[in-house]
């Protein structure tokens, strides 16, 4: 199952250059993105543009553009002293990124429905049953990776990729924190909720698919100000 999912998440990209082909800091900041949104930097997390050169063989100057890109985003945080940090997230900023994910969640998953055929409801129930499986092991990154590819792989149907260039810098902002969320907590209510998003896409129930995806959107969020 762990197969399907990374099956998946690479379809997604199935189009864009190879590895070989893409510009030095169009890597890094690639690299460094997928980091940030699973969460696998902690919140506070410093590194600095030497490192990341170092760390990707390139010169400073993708280094830094990457950075750039990554700080424009809210991704990172770069101080006047040219330390570079994941953000460490204030309740009200948490309850933003909450607000934000079920205003725009929603309407992404509503555009999604009349799209949503039969093989699409079928690769998220093996999602969520991959997410179970994370769960199961306590394995909180791959948790992290699966649960946003869930909902990447509805939202992909709805055809609105502002909106979704939107969600994801939200996803991207709260990541580190999320991951760390995770790690103290049992989610077994992230595969309940998934279920009944599931149901309501079998059943074609709009209200029902807005008010199961705003739940299980800002929860987990939300239990971090509690």
């Amino acid at each position: 199952m762990e197969a399907v999912c990374d099956h998946m998440f690479n379809m997604a990209d199935r189009d864009r250059p190879t590895e070989n082909t893409v510009p030095a800091h169009e890597r890094v900041y690639r690299n460094l993105r997928a980091r940030v949104m699973h969460g696998a930097l902690p919140p506070g997390a410093a590194l600095t543009l030497r490192g990341i050169a170092a760390e990707f063989g390139v010169s400073m100057t993708p280094a830094r553009e990457a950075v750039r890109r990554l700080v424009a985003e809210g991704a990172f945080k770069l101080s006047s002293s040219g330390r570079v940090s994941t953000p460490e997230l204030t309740n009200d900023r948490i309850e933003e990124l909450a607000a934000l994910r079920a205003l725009l969640e929603p309407e992404l998953a509503s555009r999604a429905l009349p799209r949503a055929h039969f093989a699409l409801i079928e690769r998220m129930q093996a999602i969520n049953t991959v997410i179970e499986q994370m769960i199961e092991k306590h394995d909180a990154g791959g948790y992290v990776r699966s649960n946003l590819e869930f909902h990447r792989t509805l939202y992909l149907r709805a055809q609105a990729p502002a909106m979704l260039a939107l969600t994801e810098t939200v996803w991207l902002q709260s990541g580190p924190t999320m991951r760390s969320l995770y790690e103290r907590l049992q989610r077994k209510a992230a595969t309940e909720n998934h279920r009944k998003i599931i149901a309501a896409l079998r059943a074609g129930d709009d209200p029902g698919l807005r008010l199961a995806i705003r739940v299980d959107a800002t929860q987990g969020l939300r239990m971090l100000t509690t």
